[in-house]
Protein backbone atom coordinates (compact mmCIF):
# COMPACT_ATOMS: atom_id res chain seq x y z
CA UNK A 1 0.00 0.00 0.00
CA UNK A 2 1.44 3.43 0.96
CA UNK A 3 4.55 4.18 2.98
CA UNK A 4 6.07 7.27 1.40
CA UNK A 5 7.56 10.05 3.16
CA UNK A 6 6.96 13.30 0.93
CA UNK A 7 9.81 16.25 0.87
CA UNK A 8 8.66 19.56 0.60
CA UNK A 9 11.57 21.46 2.31
CA UNK A 10 14.78 20.85 4.04
CA UNK A 11 12.49 21.55 7.48
CA UNK A 12 9.21 19.98 6.22
CA UNK A 13 8.47 16.08 6.19
CA UNK A 14 5.17 14.57 5.70
CA UNK A 15 4.61 10.42 6.25
CA UNK A 16 1.14 8.53 5.47
CA UNK A 17 0.26 5.80 7.58
CA UNK A 18 -1.91 3.77 6.14
CA UNK A 19 -2.49 1.49 9.33
CA UNK A 20 -1.87 -1.65 7.20
CA UNK A 21 1.85 -1.68 6.37
CA UNK A 22 2.71 0.93 8.62
CA UNK A 23 0.54 0.92 11.91
CA UNK A 24 0.31 4.05 13.86
CA UNK A 25 0.30 2.25 16.61
CA UNK A 26 3.84 1.33 16.07
CA UNK A 27 4.89 4.32 14.77
CA UNK A 28 3.62 5.89 18.48
CA UNK A 29 5.60 3.23 20.40
CA UNK A 30 8.41 4.69 18.52
CA UNK A 31 7.92 8.44 18.92
CA UNK A 32 6.44 8.12 22.75
CA UNK A 33 9.76 8.54 24.71
CA UNK A 34 10.27 9.11 28.11
CA UNK A 35 8.82 12.32 29.08
CA UNK A 36 7.41 13.11 26.39
CA UNK A 37 4.00 15.13 26.83
CA UNK A 38 1.32 13.29 24.37
CA UNK A 39 -2.09 15.32 23.55
CA UNK A 40 -5.15 13.66 22.04
CA UNK A 41 -8.55 15.07 20.68
CA UNK A 42 -10.69 12.15 19.71
CA UNK A 43 -14.31 10.86 19.72
CA UNK A 44 -13.50 7.85 21.81
CA UNK A 45 -10.88 5.83 24.49
CA UNK A 46 -10.24 2.15 24.96
CA UNK A 47 -8.66 0.58 27.58
CA UNK A 48 -7.37 -1.75 25.13
CA UNK A 49 -5.45 1.52 22.99
CA UNK A 50 -4.36 1.72 26.98
CA UNK A 51 -2.94 -2.19 27.34
CA UNK A 52 -1.26 -1.80 23.52
CA UNK A 53 1.07 1.14 24.52
CA UNK A 54 1.12 0.49 28.13
CA UNK A 55 4.83 -0.52 28.37
CA UNK A 56 5.46 3.27 26.43
CA UNK A 57 2.55 4.83 28.71
CA UNK A 58 4.48 4.34 32.00
CA UNK A 59 7.65 5.98 30.50
CA UNK A 60 5.75 9.35 29.29
CA UNK A 61 5.31 12.64 31.15
CA UNK A 62 1.46 12.84 30.91
CA UNK A 63 -1.84 12.40 28.67
CA UNK A 64 -4.56 15.21 28.08
CA UNK A 65 -7.28 13.54 26.43
CA UNK A 66 -10.12 16.19 24.91
CA UNK A 67 -13.59 13.62 23.74
CA UNK A 68 -14.30 15.51 20.83
CA UNK A 69 -17.68 15.14 21.68
CA UNK A 70 -19.84 15.65 24.40
CA UNK A 71 -19.45 12.24 26.86
CA UNK A 72 -19.22 11.52 30.28
CA UNK A 73 -21.55 14.74 31.19
CA UNK A 74 -25.41 14.71 32.23
CA UNK A 75 -27.27 15.31 28.88
CA UNK A 76 -28.37 19.18 28.30
CA UNK A 77 -31.84 19.40 29.50
CA UNK A 78 -32.56 22.82 27.29
CA UNK A 79 -33.45 20.98 24.12
CA UNK A 80 -36.17 21.60 22.93
CA UNK A 81 -37.87 18.56 21.83
CA UNK A 82 -37.68 15.26 23.02
CA UNK A 83 -36.51 13.89 19.52
CA UNK A 84 -33.24 15.91 19.51
CA UNK A 85 -32.53 14.47 22.94
CA UNK A 86 -32.66 10.84 21.50
CA UNK A 87 -30.47 11.49 18.11
CA UNK A 88 -27.96 12.58 20.63
CA UNK A 89 -28.02 10.75 23.44
CA UNK A 90 -27.73 7.46 21.42
CA UNK A 91 -24.44 8.04 19.59
CA UNK A 92 -23.12 9.49 23.17
CA UNK A 93 -23.89 6.12 24.68
CA UNK A 94 -21.77 4.62 22.13
CA UNK A 95 -19.00 6.75 22.62
CA UNK A 96 -18.94 5.76 26.09
CA UNK A 97 -19.67 2.40 25.74
CA UNK A 98 -16.35 2.51 23.78
CA UNK A 99 -14.23 2.72 26.93
CA UNK A 100 -14.95 -0.72 27.87
CA UNK A 101 -13.91 -2.17 24.44
CA UNK A 102 -15.53 -1.40 20.70
CA UNK A 103 -17.52 -3.23 19.10
CA UNK A 104 -14.26 -4.34 16.84
CA UNK A 105 -12.62 -5.37 19.59
CA UNK A 106 -14.54 -8.36 20.66
CA UNK A 107 -11.90 -10.61 19.92
CA UNK A 108 -9.46 -8.75 23.07
CA UNK A 109 -13.05 -8.79 25.16
CA UNK A 110 -12.95 -12.55 24.82
CA UNK A 111 -9.38 -13.05 25.95
CA UNK A 112 -11.20 -12.43 29.67
CA UNK A 113 -8.47 -9.81 30.88
CA UNK A 114 -10.61 -7.24 30.93
CA UNK A 115 -10.92 -6.74 34.45
CA UNK A 116 -6.92 -6.70 34.99
CA UNK A 117 -6.35 -4.01 31.93
CA UNK A 118 -8.81 -1.98 33.47
CA UNK A 119 -7.60 -2.22 36.98
CA UNK A 120 -3.84 -0.66 35.38
CA UNK A 121 -5.36 1.39 33.21
CA UNK A 122 -7.25 3.28 36.20
CA UNK A 123 -4.26 3.81 38.35
CA UNK A 124 -1.91 5.01 35.56
CA UNK A 125 -4.96 7.60 35.02
CA UNK A 126 -4.87 8.99 38.07
CA UNK A 127 -1.25 8.99 37.86
CA UNK A 128 -0.63 10.62 34.54
CA UNK A 129 -3.59 11.06 32.41
CA UNK A 130 -6.79 14.21 32.64
CA UNK A 131 -9.59 13.88 30.13
CA UNK A 132 -11.94 16.69 29.25
CA UNK A 133 -15.02 16.39 27.35
CA UNK A 134 -16.72 19.14 24.24
CA UNK A 135 -19.18 20.34 26.17
CA UNK A 136 -21.21 22.30 23.59
CA UNK A 137 -22.52 20.88 20.10
CA UNK A 138 -19.54 22.61 18.29
CA UNK A 139 -17.97 20.27 16.03
CA UNK A 140 -14.39 19.53 16.87
CA UNK A 141 -11.22 18.02 14.70
CA UNK A 142 -9.99 15.07 16.09
CA UNK A 143 -5.93 15.17 16.15
CA UNK A 144 -2.78 13.92 18.27
CA UNK A 145 0.16 15.50 19.12
CA UNK A 146 2.83 14.97 21.16
CA UNK A 147 6.36 17.33 22.11
CA UNK A 148 9.28 16.39 24.19
CA UNK A 149 10.92 20.17 24.50
CA UNK A 150 11.92 21.31 20.85
CA UNK A 151 10.94 17.98 19.26
CA UNK A 152 6.73 17.24 18.54
CA UNK A 153 5.16 15.02 15.97
CA UNK A 154 1.18 15.75 14.75
CA UNK A 155 -0.93 13.29 13.78
CA UNK A 156 -4.48 14.01 12.07
CA UNK A 157 -7.11 12.96 11.11
CA UNK A 158 -8.10 10.29 13.80
CA UNK A 159 -11.10 8.61 14.43
CA UNK A 160 -11.17 7.55 17.86
CA UNK A 161 -8.31 6.19 20.08
CA UNK A 162 -8.87 2.17 19.94
CA UNK A 163 -7.03 -0.65 19.08
CA UNK A 164 -8.49 -0.45 15.51
CA UNK A 165 -7.67 3.39 15.25
CA UNK A 166 -3.80 1.95 16.12
CA UNK A 167 -4.57 -0.49 13.47
CA UNK A 168 -3.95 -3.78 15.80
CA UNK A 169 -7.86 -4.67 15.08
CA UNK A 170 -9.78 -5.19 12.25
CA UNK A 171 -12.34 -1.69 11.60
CA UNK A 172 -15.65 -1.38 8.72
CA UNK A 173 -13.73 1.83 7.72
CA UNK A 174 -12.74 1.50 4.01
CA UNK A 175 -9.67 3.26 4.54
CA UNK A 176 -7.61 4.66 7.97
CA UNK A 177 -5.42 7.07 6.60
CA UNK A 178 -2.85 8.93 9.13
CA UNK A 179 -1.10 11.77 7.86
CA UNK A 180 2.04 12.13 10.41
CA UNK A 181 3.77 15.88 10.52
CA UNK A 182 7.04 16.35 11.64
CA UNK A 183 7.82 19.83 10.65
CA UNK A 184 7.90 22.37 13.45
CA UNK A 185 5.88 25.00 11.76
CA UNK A 186 2.65 22.51 11.53
CA UNK A 187 3.68 20.46 14.82
CA UNK A 188 3.49 24.09 16.78
CA UNK A 189 0.11 24.51 15.00
CA UNK A 190 -1.57 21.74 16.18
CA UNK A 191 0.01 22.01 20.00
CA UNK A 192 -1.18 25.57 20.12
CA UNK A 193 -4.75 24.74 18.47
CA UNK A 194 -5.06 21.54 20.99
CA UNK A 195 -3.75 24.11 24.21
CA UNK A 196 -5.90 26.71 23.08
CA UNK A 197 -9.11 24.43 23.68
CA UNK A 198 -7.93 22.32 26.31
CA UNK A 199 -7.54 25.80 28.58
CA UNK A 200 -11.09 26.95 27.53
CA UNK A 201 -13.46 25.98 30.42
CA UNK A 202 -16.25 27.33 28.28
CA UNK A 203 -15.95 24.21 25.84
CA UNK A 204 -14.69 21.66 27.62
CA UNK A 205 -15.17 19.91 31.08
CA UNK A 206 -13.07 17.37 33.39
CA UNK A 207 -14.33 14.24 33.04
CA UNK A 208 -11.52 12.47 34.56
CA UNK A 209 -13.10 11.33 37.91
CA UNK A 210 -15.88 10.22 35.73
CA UNK A 211 -13.61 8.18 33.24
CA UNK A 212 -12.30 6.84 36.39
CA UNK A 213 -15.38 5.42 38.65
CA UNK A 214 -16.36 4.11 34.97
CA UNK A 215 -13.61 2.02 34.38
CA UNK A 216 -14.10 0.54 38.30
CA UNK A 217 -16.86 -0.42 37.62
CA UNK A 218 -15.75 -3.00 35.51
CA UNK A 219 -13.05 -4.61 37.95
CA UNK A 220 -15.42 -3.83 41.24
CA UNK A 221 -17.16 -6.41 43.22
CA UNK A 222 -20.79 -6.69 42.66
CA UNK A 223 -23.26 -8.33 45.04
CA UNK A 224 -25.15 -11.33 42.95
CA UNK A 225 -28.38 -9.43 43.78
CA UNK A 226 -27.31 -6.36 41.15
CA UNK A 227 -25.76 -9.10 38.94
CA UNK A 228 -28.92 -10.40 38.29
CA UNK A 229 -31.16 -7.59 38.12
CA UNK A 230 -28.71 -6.08 35.77
CA UNK A 231 -29.22 -9.09 33.23
CA UNK A 232 -32.82 -8.77 33.69
CA UNK A 233 -33.15 -5.06 33.05
CA UNK A 234 -30.94 -6.15 29.78
CA UNK A 235 -33.18 -8.54 28.84
CA UNK A 236 -36.54 -6.79 29.37
CA UNK A 237 -35.80 -2.62 29.03
CA UNK A 238 -37.05 -2.68 26.17
CA UNK A 239 -40.20 -4.04 26.87
CA UNK A 240 -40.60 -1.95 29.79
CA UNK A 241 -40.93 0.76 27.17
CA UNK A 242 -44.52 -1.33 26.50
CA UNK A 243 -45.75 -0.07 29.82
CA UNK A 244 -48.24 3.41 29.97
CA UNK A 245 -50.97 4.44 31.26
CA UNK A 246 -53.40 3.09 28.87
CA UNK A 247 -52.56 -0.41 28.70
CA UNK A 248 -52.53 -1.24 31.96
CA UNK A 249 -54.94 -2.31 34.53
CA UNK A 250 -58.20 0.13 35.73
CA UNK A 251 -57.85 0.12 39.62
CA UNK A 252 -61.07 1.63 39.65
CA UNK A 253 -62.72 -1.71 38.77
CA UNK A 254 -62.28 -3.30 41.98
CA UNK A 255 -59.75 -6.26 40.58
CA UNK A 256 -57.38 -5.82 43.79
CA UNK A 257 -60.27 -6.38 45.77
CA UNK A 258 -61.87 -10.05 44.33
CA UNK A 259 -60.87 -12.89 46.42
CA UNK A 260 -58.49 -14.29 43.55
CA UNK A 261 -56.64 -11.63 43.62
CA UNK A 262 -56.10 -11.82 47.48
CA UNK A 263 -54.88 -15.30 46.70
CA UNK A 264 -52.19 -14.62 44.60
CA UNK A 265 -48.47 -13.97 45.20
CA UNK A 266 -46.36 -10.89 44.07
CA UNK A 267 -44.82 -12.30 41.72
CA UNK A 268 -48.50 -14.06 40.22
CA UNK A 269 -49.75 -10.61 40.41
CA UNK A 270 -46.90 -8.90 38.25
CA UNK A 271 -48.13 -11.75 35.38
CA UNK A 272 -51.50 -10.72 35.75
CA UNK A 273 -50.60 -7.43 34.92
CA UNK A 274 -48.25 -8.55 32.82
CA UNK A 275 -50.89 -10.29 30.54
CA UNK A 276 -53.36 -8.01 30.68
CA UNK A 277 -50.68 -4.95 29.29
CA UNK A 278 -49.71 -7.52 26.44
CA UNK A 279 -53.70 -8.32 26.20
CA UNK A 280 -54.55 -4.49 25.59
CA UNK A 281 -51.78 -3.77 23.04
CA UNK A 282 -51.62 -7.55 21.35
CA UNK A 283 -55.23 -8.74 21.42
CA UNK A 284 -53.34 -12.11 22.54
CA UNK A 285 -50.53 -13.35 25.51
CA UNK A 286 -49.36 -16.70 26.48
CA UNK A 287 -48.71 -17.78 29.97
CA UNK A 288 -45.94 -19.81 30.21
CA UNK A 289 -43.90 -20.57 33.58
CA UNK A 290 -42.87 -23.61 35.44
CA UNK A 291 -45.25 -26.54 37.09
CA UNK A 292 -46.59 -25.52 40.64
CA UNK A 293 -46.03 -21.99 40.46
CA UNK A 294 -49.94 -21.00 40.31
CA UNK A 295 -50.65 -19.88 35.85
CA UNK A 296 -54.26 -21.02 36.85
CA UNK A 297 -54.62 -18.30 39.92
CA UNK A 298 -53.10 -16.29 37.57
CA UNK A 299 -55.52 -16.63 34.64
CA UNK A 300 -58.58 -16.57 37.04
CA UNK A 301 -57.23 -13.03 38.21
CA UNK A 302 -56.95 -11.74 34.95
CA UNK A 303 -60.54 -13.37 33.70
CA UNK A 304 -61.50 -11.91 36.94
CA UNK A 305 -60.65 -8.41 35.96
CA UNK A 306 -62.63 -8.79 32.29
CA UNK A 307 -65.62 -10.57 34.47
CA UNK A 308 -65.35 -6.65 36.34
CA UNK A 309 -65.37 -4.62 33.17
CA UNK A 310 -68.23 -6.62 31.67
CA UNK A 311 -66.43 -7.87 29.30
CA UNK A 312 -67.05 -11.19 27.38
CA UNK A 313 -64.87 -14.17 28.46
CA UNK A 314 -65.87 -17.82 27.56
CA UNK A 315 -67.99 -19.35 30.12
CA UNK A 316 -66.30 -22.78 29.82
CA UNK A 317 -62.66 -21.56 30.87
CA UNK A 318 -64.56 -19.82 33.92
CA UNK A 319 -66.17 -22.75 35.51
CA UNK A 320 -62.99 -24.88 34.20
CA UNK A 321 -60.56 -22.56 36.00
CA UNK A 322 -62.81 -22.39 38.88
CA UNK A 323 -63.78 -25.54 39.72
CA UNK A 324 -60.01 -26.48 39.34
CA UNK A 325 -59.18 -24.59 42.27
CA UNK A 326 -62.17 -24.87 43.99
CA UNK A 327 -63.30 -20.72 43.64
Amino acid sequence: MINQKLHYTQYETMEILDNINTLWGDDLKKTLKPSVKLKIAASCFSIYAFEALKAEFEKIDSLEFIFTAPAFIPNEVTDKVARERREFHIPKLQRERNLYGSEFEIQLKNKLTQRAIAKECVDWIRCKASFRSNSTKAAMQQFACLNKGDDATAYMPLHGFTAVDLGYQQGDAVSNFITKFDDTPSTQTWLNLFNQIWNDPSKLKDVTDTICAHIESVYKENSPEKIYFLMLYNIFNEFLEDLNEDVLPNDLTGYKNSVVWNKLFNFQRDAAIGIINKLESYNGCILADSVGLGKTFTALAVIKYYELRNRSVLPESVTLLANRQNI
